[in-house]
């Protein structure tokens, strides 16, 4: 979009003519400023890469930073962006909700349960940094993350589809009478289906959400990824939230034409919310045409052994303040693991105890736990709607840690070109609707659109609105989003320790739900801090190389292709996510070890092992903390060295 005050010294020999003028090629009035010898856009992506670097083209285009990238974003363009990922949450609850007991019920024992549910963690730790690496190279036109979005999400309808129909697959495959008994190969064969299936949907949800984060970076600008990640914090959110409820009630009786059974109609309705969410993220958010970036080192090609050097590469190479996030992450989950997935069994264990005595029946025993189940679901509800409740307010509070740069301060390269020296060089005036051009130093200057005016005060060259004024004063000095984060780590440590002394379902009710707070930052923070320093840093590369190629310079030098390789969203993402996946695994290792030390039966009272496994996880958090406090705070050293 065209800038107020853009002042740019003419002159017709100028291979850049074309380029200071692609912002407006007419006036208002629809008349030609500049004759173009040819449509720009109708040519193919290597020409015009050719041509631009040959300093026949604009430059903005290949370098890919205009004032789109630059520009405020609405709160309409915000939610778009970040819808899928809400569709993507209700998937997520299905599975962690539901996923258990349906397995169970298919038969199948708690020793292969367990090994199915390392699918998360290791295609987690493998799968999103390849798909990052590979999402980075990615050269299709329309956008480097949808070809991934668009196959992960039907990698994961068709993989949770199969799944939930696992049964009537095999018996009709089998050629089996509907009511064939349950058992021998019938029932084999449905695990070993399940089970595959089972990690063909842990790989296809990590390939969407891989896509998805990245989509989210690539979009939004810097100054606005705080914003951005909220608003992905709350789609979260709803997305818990809608996950728990569908969970909680009796779907085949309002849905029957979706299934005969809860997990089959859960099933179509998250397959439904998730690819409706991806296409209609996808269809409204125009990605940068990938085609108009420079080659780079980057692109080469390389299988497995090639993919992992990389990883450990870009390790080695990641920026501090993002290697920090991520060293924050690993000890985070450690302790986010047992609570997420053994917090519903520490209160149905606090509910049943009073009630476990000697003789009791293993129906009765089984309907105790099946109270208490749903007790623990009933705070884990609780904590989803104020982990929600805090994604929708903390935004408000926080103070932002980048904000919008003035277009000098980031775009120094529109700066007076002047023009080579002419002995026939006369001043000469001319005259178009309202703009006026005159002199042989002349200035054309366009007044600026009411969109630009938004712009404009986003970036403090205007008086803010009444609105904004009052947004402003929402928010709590001194509480940066680093600071926020510290606290939820210091409330989530205390919250786990507090397990010394919670003895009723209700006291651990109230603990799950503080820690829905934590929760909420840890949806938001880490994630916006990682992508408003990769957006940054991106900002400034394609700065200095646009700037390269306006002075005559088409090629990329050394330090750049390092840092293009160094800052790609994608295979930083998959790094973070790699932080997030490996210490669930360790988590996991723990947690077997307290319940083979702790563990009993669960007919006898005075099971203690998960506050155990809390507690270590409390522990781990702590050192978390502590690396945050250490943190610096995010902004004050943004140029890439």
């Amino acid at each position: 979009m065209p800038r107020s005050g853009l002042s740019v010294e003419i002159d017709e020999r100028s291979p850049l003519i074309r380029a200071v003028n692609t912002a407006r090629n007419s006036d208002i009035e629809g008349r030609p400023l500049v004759e173009e010898e040819e449509d720009e856009s109708s040519s193919p992506g290597s020409e015009r890469e050719e041509r631009y670097l040959n300093g026949n083209g604009p430059p903005s285009e290949i370098i890919g930073l205009d004032d789109s990238t630059l520009e405020s974003k609405s709160a309409l363009y915000l939610i778009l962006l970040t819808l899928s990922i809400g569709g993507l949450q209700i998937v997520w609850s299905v599975e962690l909700s539901n996923g258990s007991p349906y397995l169970l019920s298919l038969g199948m024992s708690k020793a292969l349960l367990a090994f199915v549910w390392l699918a998360g963690p290791l295609t987690g730790t493998l799968v999103q940094p390849y798909v990052g690496i590979r999402s980075d190279r990615c050269r299709v036109s329309w956008g480097k993350r949808k070809p991934f979005m668009i196959a992960g999400t039907l990698g994961t309808v068709a993989s949770s589809m199969i799944l939930a129909y696992a049964r009537d697959i095999i018996r009709v495959i089998g050629r089996l009478g509907v009511d064939a008994p349950y058992g021998g190969g019938y029932q084999t064969a449905t695990i070993i289906l399940a089970t595959i299936m089972m990690w063909c949907l842990d790989f296809s949800i990590n390939t969407v959400q891989a896509s998805i984060r990245a989509f989210i970076v690539d979009n939004a600008p810097s100054h606005q990824q705080e914003s951005a990640n909220a608003w992905a914090s709350r789609m979260t959110g709803v997305g818990n939230v809608l996950g728990y409820v569908f969970g909680y009630l009796n779907l085949p009786r309002y849905f029957y034409f979706f299934g005969n059974t809860q997990f089959k109609v859960l099933v179509v309705i998250a397959s439904i919310a998730l690819s409706t969410t991806v296409l209609i993220s996808i269809l409204t958010i125009k990605e940068r045409n990938p085609q108009l970036e420079p080659p780079s080192r980057a692109d080469d090609g390389g299988g497995l052994v090639a993919f992992f050097k990389q990883v450990f590469v870009s390790i080695k190479r990641l920026p501090p303040e993002i290697r920090q996030v991520c060293e924050i992450q690993f000890f985070h989950w450690i302790g986010w693991f047992p609570f997420l997935f053994y917090i519903t069994t520490y209160i149905g264990q606090l509910y049943v105890d009073p009630y476990l005595t000697p003789g009791l029946s293993d129906d009765e025993v089984e309907k105790l736990w099946g109270k208490a189940t749903r007790i623990g679901t009933f705070a884990l509800l609780i904590y989803a709607i104020i982990s929600f409740s805090c994604n929708i307010i903390l935004p408000f509070l926080v103070v932002p840690t980048c904000r919008a740069q003035p277009v000098e301060e980031v775009e120094d390269f529109d700066r007076p070109i002047t023009p080579p020296s002419r002995p026939d060089m006369r001043p000469r005036s001319y005259s178009w609707g309202q703009h006026a051009y005159s002199g042989s130093q002349s200035t054309l200057t366009f007044p600026p659109s009411p969109e630009e005016s938004r712009v404009r005060r986003a970036m403090g060259q205007e008086h803010p609105t009444s609105t904004e004024k009052c947004m402003t004063r929402l928010q709590i000095p001194g509480f940066t989003l680093r600071r926020a984060w510290l606290m939820s780590q210091l409330l989530f440590s205390f919250c786990t320790f507090s397990t010394f002394f919670i003895t009723t379902p209700l006291a651990a009710t109230i603990m799950t739900a503080l820690v829905g707070i934590s929760w909420s930052l840890t949806l938001w923070a880490p994630f916006a801090l990682i992508s408003a320093e990769i957006s940054q840093r991106d900002e400034t590369r394609r700065k200095k190389q646009r700037q390269r190629l306006i002075n005559g310079d088409g090629d990329l030098g050394e330090d750049d292709m390092k840092y293009e390789e160094e800052d790609q969203a994608g295979v930083i993402l998959g790094l973070h996510n790699v932080a997030i996946s490996a210490p669930q695994i360790l988590a996991t290792l723990i947690s077997s070890v307290v319940f083979k030390l702790l563990q009993k039966p669960r007919n006898e009272p005075g099971d203690v092992s998960v506050g155990w496994t809390l507690r270590i996880g409390g522990a781990a958090t702590l050192i978390a903390a502590f690396i945050t406090w250490r943190m610096k705070e995010p902004g004050d050293e943004r140029d890439v060295e």
